[in-house]
């Protein structure tokens, strides 16, 4: 028995032995090739390499952008009835002013139009009068309104308006210009009521308080209308429109 304990520790001996050399032989270099190998993917687990990006390309815009004058302009409609923006004419500006005169126009580009029996066409004749856009009517163009001036002044204040051919209008010249209006604008107050306060309650200053005139109005409040003499005079002077309103405006 004794014998057998002793084998048995001798092996465990070796079997440790022969253990410690394996792995000293691993570690000295012989196990080299598997440490090679697992570093590429030691590394290829911590550094995934350059990031590859894509960038999307939009594929090139069809060319649907249709110009903007091309909105007002009615598909198929008749060349003679299209809007000024939709047709370029040979304006011929020595015409007579005042005198019917005939231009050969053409369509623009991306406006389609017929003539009276309904075929396509691109060049026509326009009939109009001879007359630069400025000269035009008052009811032929919208001019731009001012709330800066006093409508009731002597003499009467003008301002300087930017004013626009309206679109069906042809005329020489540009469609878009300066030009002198007089002051004309409202701020809502009525010429009926100031009248009728001025008449039954202007005693109390009621009419000059409505048109804004807070001054006045506490003047003829404490003067009892001037002892009727201020009252008299306003009811005049508002029956001829001669007061007004404080901001300058006309009454509606």
């Amino acid at each position: 028995m004794a014998g057998a304990a002793v084998s048995l520790r001798a092996l465990r001996r070796l079997c440790r032995v022969l253990l410690f050399l394996s792995q000293f032989y691993i570690l000295s270099g012989g196990g080299s090739l598997n440490l090679d190998l697992s570093q590429p993917l030691a590394q290829s687990l911590k550094d995934p390499g350059p990031t590859r990006t894509f960038t999307v390309v939009p594929r090139a815009a069809e060319s649907t952008d249709m110009p903007p004058y091309v909105m007002k302009c009615p598909s198929n409609g008749l060349c003679s009835r299209l809007p000024a923006d939709c047709v370029e004419c040979k304006t011929n500006f020595s015409c007579v002013y005042g005198k019917p005169v005939a231009f050969d126009c053409t369509v623009k580009p991306s406006v389609t139009c017929v003539d009276q029996d309904f075929k396509s066409q691109k060049n026509f004749v326009i009939n109009m009068t001879c007359r630069f856009c400025w000269q035009l009517p008052e009811t032929d163009y919208e001019c731009s309104n001012s709330t800066s001036c006093m409508t009731v002044s002597c003499p009467r204040q003008r301002y300087t308006a930017n004013c626009t051919v309206r679109d069906h209008i042809h005329c020489l010249g540009n469609r878009t210009f300066p030009k002198m209006l007089y002051c004309n604008w409202t701020g809502g107050y009525k010429w009926s009521t100031a009248l009728a306060l001025s008449i039954t309650l202007g005693g109390f200053g009621a009419d000059r308080f409505y048109l804004g005139q807070w001054r006045e109005g506490l003047g003829k409040l404490f003067s009892f209308g001037g002892l009727g003499i201020w009252t008299l005079i306003d009811v005049l002077l508002i029956g001829v429109g001669y007061v007004g309103p404080a901001d300058g405006s006309l009454y509606i």
